[in-house]
């Protein structure tokens, strides 16, 4: 018996990257299935299975029953403020979506979700940047706000860089950058973006690449512009048209701060 504990480590690191590996290429409910048997008895089994089936409703503007359900269950299995903070982390991100995609208006739910997960972590805690970058998205997208949104992003930025997590890394560079194209910052946001994109292919975020592809292009002079378009509707339509505001071929929604 004492030698099996161990041996369920390398199990773990393996459903991980099978994960990851699904996520990455868009195949969220495939990833989340194998999190379901855990779900039911582990907190970071059901949160992990949530935030992927919330992060499929944002990429598919699909799924918000199942990510619902799913979100609920991880609330209801977090027994640490540090576990009821990332649910709350979660529920505001859904509430986000939803209404970024006019599912449904949930502004207030996803400011009072946020301000709870806020409340209930510590200030240096693991789960601080990626809620910094939820209240940015809030600010800038659904409120109108980019001065405070820049503040959160930056907050988020230097998180990302102080735990080297290249993949939030890749959405802070895309946010900032955005701001900066809303200032009239082209040099600045063709850097941030650039960032993000070249991030995303470092991490293998590979259903990302043509968001980061578009954004980049709104920014980059017509010859190169029209190549980075070329290759983002390429890699929609491989994708089976993911992310569903790109799949009509139109230009990166700037305002929608997506992916």
């Amino acid at each position: 018996m004492a030698r099996s504990a161990p041996a369920t480590e390398p199990a773990v690191a393996v459903e991980a990257g099978t994960i990851w590996r699904l996520r990455s290429r868009g195949c969220w409910e495939a990833a989340a299935a194998l999190l379901e048997a855990r779900a039911a008895h582990s907190p970071d089994a059901a949160l992990t299975r949530a935030e992927l089936l919330i992060e499929r409703t944002l990429f598919e503007g699909d799924g918000w029953g199942t990510a619902e359900s799913a979100l609920r269950l991880a609330e209801a299995g977090a027994r640490t403020d540090v576990e009821r903070a990332a649910a709350a982390c979660a529920r505001g991100y859904l509430a986000y979506c939803a209404t970024l995609l006019r599912e449904h208006d949930r502004l207030d739910e996803a400011q009072a979700a946020l301000g709870r997960a806020s409340a209930l972590l510590p200030p240096d805690a693991a789960g601080r940047p990626l809620l910094d970058f939820r209240r940015g998205l809030v600010a800038e997208n659904l409120l109108g706000d980019p001065a405070a949104a820049r503040s959160a992003y930056r907050r988020a930025h230097a998180g990302a860089e102080q735990q080297q997590d290249n993949l939030l890394l890749s959405y802070t560079w895309r946010h900032l950058a955005s701001i900066a194209q809303q200032d009239g910052n082209l040099a600045g946001a063709r850097h941030g973006f650039a960032e993000s994109l070249r991030l995303r292919e470092q991490t293998g975020f590979a259903v990302g690449i043509a968001p980061a592809l578009a954004s980049l292009a709104e920014v980059s002079p017509a010859p190169e512009a029209v190549l980075l378009r070329a290759q983002a509707s390429r890699l929609v339509r491989a994708f089976g048209n993911v992310p569903v505001w790109l799949a009509d071929g139109q230009p990166a929604d700037r305002t929608a701060g997506r992916s």
